[in-house]
């Protein structure tokens, strides 16, 4: 029996990249409902990517303390919105949890988990198999809402919100460094989640020091604890960290003045292409982090993946062989020179 929803839960309590990917089903479900309520249940950090979003009516903040999950707070918290609906698109057994003992009559989750019966409408793809992308996998749930979106770069929007307080701080940060509105700079962010194998900074050294050689502003971000690998990255006057110094709101309003943005699989990847930016991605080839299933949501995207051939490939495996090492960052410097160039002509 198809849901006919009216007060829609959508859970997604992981990382920011997760989050983006996420964001499209906001619209899409509106299309088809337009009188539903969808509210988005998001922990404290990832707050400001699903603000202002004109298609999603409410945010809700995981109760969480010291970074454990207040299971009788959030249920009490659910309960007051009388869902009748909840899309887990991102399962844990505690949220799994919260949601089933919130009450709410449809709950939608995969149907391979131990803990999937939990869920009474469920979805039985095998993620880990990367056969397509996150958030394509993410709309394959709103087929129990009798929803069939296949995706597509050119057919899902993100409307993602640039904050206008955070873009103003932005432009004036930039001034300060020199940077004028109209200019051309590249951001780099060496980081990443963890959730896939790097580039080495050794590479990330020489990327930069060829842009900054060509006089082309280079911008790093990062977060407080990525400061270390961020600050060997600042080779001369053409290259400015922002490390630690930005809010999530601030780099959203970063990335959206930028040229382009490089980086590892990791959240401001999801954002630049969200924006609709030029992304440049480093990727394994192991399946359940590949560019497959993690590259950037885009057709403006650039994906460099290991040169070397390899079967089978597990994270273990592409770090001991430092398979990752094996990417010319010569071809990444030329592509970014030719959409440097192409951005100059339009």
């Amino acid at each position: 029996m198809k849901i006919k929803p009216r007060n829609i839960l959508i859970v997604r309590t992981d990382r920011i990249g997760d989050v983006v990917l996420s964001l499209p089903l906001a619209r899409i479900i509106k299309q088809h409902y337009p009188n539903a309520k969808v509210t988005f249940l998001v922990r404290a950090y990832t707050k400001a990517l699903v603000e202002n979003n004109h298609f999603i009516d409410e945010v809700i903040i995981l109760k969480e303390e010291s970074s454990r999950i207040l299971i009788a707070k959030n249920v009490k918290q659910l309960k007051q919105k009388n869902f009748d609906t909840a899309i887990v698109v991102y399962p844990t057994f505690k949220i799994a949890l919260i949601v089933y003992l919130s009450r709410i009559k449809y709950r939608v989750g995969s149907g391979y988990r131990l803990y999937s019966f939990l869920f009474n409408r469920k979805v039985y793809e095998h993620r880990k198999d990367a056969f397509k992308h996150e958030l394509e996998y993410n709309l394959s749930l709103l087929s129990q809402l009798g929803i069939h979106h296949i995706g597509g770069t050119n057919n899902v929007s993100f409307d993602l919100d640039v904050n206008k307080s955070s873009l103003k701080k932005v432009e004036s940060l930039l001034s300060s460094l020199g940077i004028n509105k109209e200019e051309k700079f590249v951001i780099v962010h060496p980081g990443s989640g963890g959730s896939a194998v790097d580039l080495p900074i050794e590479k990330f050294i020489e990327l930069v020091k060829m842009l900054s050689d060509k006089n082309i502003k280079v911008v790093i971000t990062g977060s407080e604890n990525e400061k270390e690998i961020c600050n060997k990255l600042t080779l001369n006057e053409f290259v400015f960290n922002l490390a630690g110094k930005l809010n999530l709101e601030e780099l959203i309003a970063l990335i959206s003045k930028s040229s382009l943005l490089v980086a590892n699989s990791t959240g401001p990847i999801h954002i630049s292409a969200a924006l609709g930016k030029y992304t440049f991605g480093f990727y394994p080839k192991v399946k359940v982090c590949s560019a497959k299933r993690w590259g950037p949501y885009t057709e403006k995207k650039f994906i460099y993946e290991p040169e070397i051939e390899c079967k089978d490939c597990t994270v273990e495996q592409c770090a001991e062989l430092n398979c990752m090492n094996s990417i010319n960052v010569s071809s990444v410097f030329n592509d970014i020179i030719k959409v440097l160039e192409n951005l100059n002509g339009e």
